[in-house]
């Protein structure tokens, strides 16, 4: 039995969950999300608590049991809370700059990279070598800032490039003659 279905998910105040024929929508103050639901797991509503149950006693049940109370459990804090990715530019010259739905960022390269930003992200830039990354859906706010992370990864010798902003860079040591 997977440990991570048995938590109940809390639904706070003001946040809407519907389940119906397979398909899980979340309406809160920041949006609202939809997904469609695992054929092998149950959600019921219970008060102010979702659960999930596997149905039968299959592997897959199980496993599919905990991965949708955290898809759930997501859908619900980020129709309330919202999610944040923080990126920093460590180099000479990056610089990044929001206009819009895009992000244009200098890194070195002989044109500037522009990024257009998918519907359900939001950028900013408070200075020149900070991005913020905010949205409802985690996988989505997730997956801009790999994209934009890979335009220019850390480097391993100076550590220049783009970099989450808790990510540590350990640097190697140059080679010695």
């Amino acid at each position: 039995m997977s440990r991570v279905a048995n938590n109940p998910i809390p639904v706070p105040k003001g946040v809407e969950v519907n389940i119906a024929s397979g398909q899980i929508s979340v309406k809160g103050p920041l949006g609202a999300i939809a997904r469609s639901a695992d054929p092998n797991v149950a959600v019921e509503r219970d008060g102010e608590q979702l659960m999930c149950k596997a149905l039968g006693n299959s592997r897959q049940a199980n496993v599919m049991s905990g991965t949708m109370r955290a898809l759930i459990a997501n859908m619900v804090t980020g129709v309330s809370k919202g999610f944040e990715k923080r990126l920093a530019l460590v180099g000479v010259g990056y610089r990044a700059q929001a206009q819009g739905d895009k992000l244009s960022l200098t890194l070195g390269f002989s044109h500037p990279v522009v990024h257009q930003m998918p519907k359900g992200v939001k950028v900013a830039t408070p200075t020149q070598t900070e991005i913020v990354l905010t949205g409802i859906d985690k996988q989505q706010v997730g997956q801009v800032a790999a994209e934009v992370r890979a335009y220019r990864a850390p480097e391993p010798y100076k550590g220049k490039g783009v970099r989450y902003a808790d990510e540590i860079v350990v640097l190697k040591e140059t080679k010695k003659k």
